[in-house]
């Protein structure tokens, strides 16, 4: 196809992105629906404009999910605006950490005795599905900095952790098979003949690897947001290339994560967080941030900032300007992802499986592990209920089954696992899609309710 008919292609797409949102706010269909429906269109089964395979293209795909990835979690970052100490926090870590484990472990179980793989495959499909999307499950996250709804915050916080923490298991079950990236040469190697091997991979895949990603990620963000308050005191126009300061501070994470082998989606989770809580410090953990632009709603940039006057005026400016800029970044990336992903929807890749798979995953895998990652939390049956049905599968799962791809994963493996998370992904798409609006309106009025029948102040804190 001539080139001319792509820039047709690409121009639509991206005027789409703008309009789809607004024309579906109140409609049961998510914009991922749409994307997914254009790229099939597009795809060999429709106008086959779209050629792709996502096994032989693996790196490709390794690349592009892995930069849509980054720009959510450094979203999700800036939006969760509490501090550490607050209890809230407990609930993604919880998630993130005990829920995500127990979900691997019944995925990798499904796919040893049912799907008949090898333990590695079966560990390396629980690994990949596991983690929840921090790019299309934006719809149930956190609205705001100013949204403190347990719900959405605990789904918010998931979604940014357990991108990073999926990582290790990723590793085990590449081990398992042989293909693990051997970064431990001078130790004899991680899975030859060494009886150290699951030592390594609990000191240095998991340990070390999340702990470093962590550390230096929030490093790297305290770091550069008190080097641009410094700046932005002195000069008016210290903010005005947000879209520089964003890719730079997101590439400048991940990179310095990735060379002393942590990992890099943790780190930019944790610089996105970073920033918003030297925010929060600054405001002395205030509930509330900083009201700007009250005065002159309707001025430039430069004008609102040049109207700052306060230290924790000027870092509520940068977190939201920053915020702003990715946040149309990752819808970017969340339209060309999806669209990709509808064009190598092939039938080889569709599989019968997936009607008993998805269904299992869905609703006794997922459900199950949240029942025991919530227990005894400070949740409503009714939020426990909505946590467990929103895990929402997508573009991190296809970043990780294209990664295991692009470090060896034999064909039959690769095209049999491929199958099996594209259409999970595709299924997850259209019912979590279908069911987003009408269950968080739902449950929306239903805080409301709780709230007035309670008299309280903040109904976004309501237990139901």
């Amino acid at each position: 196809m001539s080139t001319i008919y792509w820039y047709i292609i690409i121009g639509v797409l991206l005027l789409g992105v703008t309009m789809v949102g607004t024309l579906l706010k109140d409609l049961p269909v998510s914009t991922s629906i749409v994307y997914l429906g254009v790229g099939i269109a597009l795809g060999p089964h429709g106008l086959g404009l779209i050629s792709l395979d996502i096994v032989q293209d693996s790196h490709f795909f390794e690349l592009l999910t892995e930069l849509a990835v980054i720009a959510s979690l450094f979203t999700v970052g800036l939006h969760l605006r509490r501090s550490l100490s607050d209890r809230a926090w407990w609930l993604p870590v919880r998630l993130a950490s005990l829920t995500m484990i127990l979900t691997i472990a019944g995925i990798a179980l499904v796919g040893r005795y049912l799907l008949d793989l090898p333990l590695g495959a079966a560990v390396l499909l629980g690994a990949v599905l596991a983690p929840t999307d921090p790019v299309l499950a934006s719809d149930v996250q956190i609205k705001g900095v100013t949204d403190r709804d347990t719900l959405r915050y605990s789904l918010s916080g998931e979604a940014g952790l357990n991108d990073g923490t999926a990582f290790p298991f990723v590793m085990l079950g590449l081990g398992l098979l042989a293909l693990h990236p051997d970064q431990y040469a001078g130790l004899g190697g991680l899975w030859g003949e060494s009886p150290f091997g699951l030592l390594a991979w609990l000191g240095w895949d998991l340990v070390w690897a999340v702990s470093v990603g962590l550390v230096v990620g929030a490093a790297t963000g305290w770091t550069t947001g008190k080097l641009m308050l410094r700046l932005g005191r002195n000069q008016a126009d210290a903010f005005s290339l947000q879209a520089f300061l964003v890719l730079g501070l997101i590439a400048l994470a991940y990179g310095l994560a990735e060379v002393v082998y942590g990992y890099g989606f943790l780190s930019v989770f944790a610089a996105g967080y970073a920033l918003r809580y030297l925010e929060l410090a600054m405001s002395r953990h205030s509930a509330a941030p900083p009201v700007l632009g009250a005065s002159a709603p309707d001025d430039d940039e430069k004008t609102k900032l040049e109207a700052v006057n306060t230290p924790e005026e000027t870092a509520h400016y940068l977190t939201i300007s920053l915020g702003r800029f990715n946040n149309q970044l990752e819808h970017l990336f969340e339209a060309a992802v999806v669209v990709l992903l509808g064009g190598v929807l092939t039938v080889q890749y569709l599989t019968w499986d997936v009607v008993w798979f998805a269904p299992l995953l869905f609703l006794v895998l997922r459900p199950a592990a949240v029942a025991a990652g919530l227990w005894r939390s400070d949740t409503g049956r009714v939020q426990r209920v909505l946590t467990a049905w929103f895990g929402i599968r997508g573009i991190g799962s296809i970043y990780y089954l294209t990664y295991a791809i692009s470090h060896g994963l034999p064909d039959d493996l690769a095209v049999r696992l491929t199958s099996l998370v594209l259409s999970t992904i595709a299924v997850s798409i259209v019912v979590h899609g279908i069911s987003v609006t009408p269950l968080m309106n739902w449950y929306e009025r239903l805080v409301e309710r709780r709230a007035s029948q309670r008299d309280q102040p903040a109904p976004e804190e309501v237990r139901v």
